[in-house]
């Protein structure tokens, strides 16, 4: 059947400037008295929204019918040109093109992929169809849409609120499911759309709405890479903020110094990704460096990232606090603790188990700091952990932040204890020595850091210290998902 896109711009709505649309009207064909107008929003990716068809009826007039989701689950252009999708369940029917084609079809015809710049519309679909491929297996699809249907059950049962407790965390549980798979299928839906009115539009000639589909494709391309790695970080605590904390190991002055270096990586790296980092806890060492500190780190998916920081850093430098000039070995241990949102998954502590201690703060500081005893030390005595925070100004704020502090190590003990989820996540801080270590920085006597986990290694040690660590961490959590999937 052939259509005719000439595009009429008709009118604009009256709505607010973020939500007008404009109409643009196939003209009705000839043999089965139906005419097409698309309402296409002016969003970045250049999508139509839905589709009316008006279709004459036998006494002459023209009846309109709304269809969401061009293309959508009927077929309006007669004789099945569009795939039905259904939404009944779980496990729907693969999105498909007008004539067809799917995801995986668009890999396996081996488009050649070129350079972004290129105006290539296979290319861009390729690439795109490429990346939706590796999110779904990031994501372990077909698992997912098992648990989806697991979860789905449990919360159809009638006696679901008998228990608030687990009925909150399967709805969260679902609801964190279900967005993931709405990013990507709406991610896949849109690369068919414009694929189907690109060849329209190259059917009927039509070069300003081709470049217009070209350019909605090269959108999707690059914004392709940024979903690619939000894929990776679909673990249960990924989107939470977390703190860091850093301690000194085996070296003396020099390890100390060392760990400053690593705590100033990161509070870079944190500002280079645009999340807010403050101080909690410092404890500066006797000559330079730090014995320990800890940072709050808080973002989206803050704890998702800095999870493949857990370990032993080691240094290889010329020490410039030898005279004569000798190389030395450094470590420094790297902890990351997450924030748990949920309250319900938080360990309950009960006041009469704490032992609050208040002395004076140390270090640099104003007349009030250090004459009064503003610093606060917490004992959770049951398990004998503590937190120390001195760096806020007054008492009770020293006194929440060690709380939250404590609340986040207990909460990470008892996800360790319930089901040892993050034990990977952590690290003990206590065997910070050769043979420890995640990650090699040499200085001397040449320049590289190499991740000992995936091999990811770079010449510009300068960078790296400076907080430009994502490559490391792209490639630590991609090894991860493989190992992962390969052994299920």
């Amino acid at each position: 059947m052939k259509l005719s896109l000439r595009k009429i711009p008709l009118f604009r709505l009256s709505l607010p400037h973020q939500s007008r649309q404009k109409c643009h009207r196939f003209p009705p064909h000839s043999t089965n008295s139906r005419s097409f107008h698309a309402f296409q929003s002016n969003s970045p990716s250049g999508c139509l929204d839905f589709l009316y068809a008006d279709e004459r009826t036998e006494d002459g007039c023209w009846a309109s019918h709304k269809i969401r989701g061009f293309p959508p689950c009927s077929c309006p252009f007669g004789n099945g040109r569009f795939a039905r999708r259904e939404y009944g369940s779980q496990a729907e029917l693969e999105q498909r093109t007008s004539d067809g084609l799917t995801v995986d079809d668009i890999v396996a015809r081996g488009w050649p992929i070129l350079d972004e710049n290129e105006s290539d519309w296979r290319s861009h679909a390729a690439a795109i169809a490429q990346s939706i491929q590796l999110m779904k297996k990031r994501l372990q699809w077909n698992r997912m849409l098992v648990k989806l249907g697991q979860l789905s059950e449990h919360l159809n049962k009638p006696n679901l609120w008998d228990d608030p407790v687990s009925a909150g965390k399967l709805s969260r549980e679902h609801g964190f499911l279900m967005g993931k798979m709405k990013e990507v299928t709406s991610f896949q839906q849109e690369l068919l759309e414009n694929i189907d009115m690109l060849k329209l539009a190259r059917e009927e000639n039509d070069s300003m709405l081709e470049e217009e589909y070209l350019k909605a494709l090269h959108r999707m391309r690059k914004n392709a890479k940024e979903k690619e790695l939000e894929a990776l970080l679909a673990g249960e605590h990924d989107s939470c903020s977390c703190f860091i904390e850093v301690q000194a190991g085996a070296g003396g002055t020099e390890s100390m110094d060392w760990a400053s270096m690593v705590m100033h990586m990161y509070k870079m790296w944190a500002a280079r990704r645009g999340f807010n980092v403050s101080l909690v806890d410092e404890m500066p060492g006797e000559v330079a460096g730090i014995k320990r500190a800890t940072i709050k780190v808080d973002g989206d998916n803050a704890f998702g990232y800095a999870k493949a920081e857990v370990g032993v850093h080691r240094l290889v430098r010329i020490s410039p606090f030898d005279s004569a000039k000798r190389r030395h070995t450094s470590f420094a241990a790297v902890a990351v603790i997450p924030i748990l949102a949920d309250a319900s998954s938080r360990f309950q502590i009960n006041e009469s188990d704490l032992r609050i201690e208040r002395f004076r703060a140390s270090g640099a500081g104003g007349q009030h700091v250090n004459t009064t005893e503003s610093a606060v030390r917490i004992v959770h005595i049951p398990t004998q952990i503590s937190a120390v925070c001195q760096n806020e100004r007054s008492q009770h704020q020293n006194k929440a932040m060690a709380m939250a502090v404590l609340q986040s190590r207990l909460d990470q003990l008892e996800m360790q204890r319930q089901a040892q989820l993050n034990a990977k996540h952590t690290q003990s801080l206590t065997d910070i020595n050769f043979g420890n270590q995640i990650r090699s920085y040499v200085l001397h006597p040449y320049r590289m850091v190499k991740d000992l986990r995936t091999n990811y290694e770079v010449s510009d040690s300068d960078s790296v210290l400076q907080g430009d660590i994502d490559g490391f961490i792209l490639s630590y959590l991609s090894e991860s998902m493989d190992k992962s999937e390969g052994s299920m």
